[in-house]
């Protein structure tokens, strides 16, 4: 699964019978405030094409700092599962002195508090973000991701089973949703 990252991110009605069940059978992870600065090289506009397919983007995660590139894969309009690499950098100055100088733009910044648990194989995220709101994201963590279908079916009938009422599922990432909030794209799931 290395490279592969397998998620669903929602708006839920209601949290707190989902709160209650990770305090009581899950292992709390952390709670930590980051700030992912968003980028696109000049020549290729990502924010051009609806949902967005790739981001890059420079996280500062408690003074520990990360750059990602991901690039997404869509089933029937909802993102199944992206191409994901990330390392850690020592000095984010440096690392947005390269972007600026091989011509990468900054597009925003998504400022949240994320609060994790995992449960069995699913990483859940809390997500406060400033500006949208709070929001659950839940990554499968396990081994075996061949059949990304099934397990993002599955992780929707996990936050179903925990009584979360509706669930809107955000195909876009933050970014897209400070960037177009008018473009807003979330599919409800029965």
């Amino acid at each position: 699964m290395k490279d592969i990252e397998i998620e669903i991110q929602a708006r839920i009605e209601r949290s707190s019978i989902l709160r209650d069940f990770l305090e009581k059978e899950a292992k709390f992870v952390s709670e930590n405030h980051q700030i992912d600065q968003y980028f696109t090289p000049a020549h290729e506009n990502f924010v051009s094409v609806k949902p967005i397919e790739e981001w890059v983007r420079i996280r500062d995660e408690n003074s520990v700092y990360t750059i990602n590139y991901k690039k997404w894969h869509y089933e029937n309009g909802i993102g199944q599962y992206a191409d994901e690499y990330e390392t850690e950098v020592k000095d984010k100055d440096a690392a947005n002195k390269i972007f600026t100088a091989i011509d990468m733009k900054p597009l925003i910044v998504v400022d949240k508090t994320r609060r994790k648990y995992m449960y069995q194989d699913y990483e859940v995220a809390f997500d406060e973000v400033v500006g949208l709101g709070s929001f659950v994201e839940i990554e499968y963590k396990g081994e075996n991701g061949e059949d990304h279908k099934k397990i993002t079916q599955d992780m929707i009938s996990f936050l179903k089973t925990h009584d979360c009422g509706k669930v809107e599922l955000n195909n876009g990432g933050y970014p897209m949703l400070l960037l177009f909030p008018e473009d807003a794209h979330y599919i409800e799931v029965e």
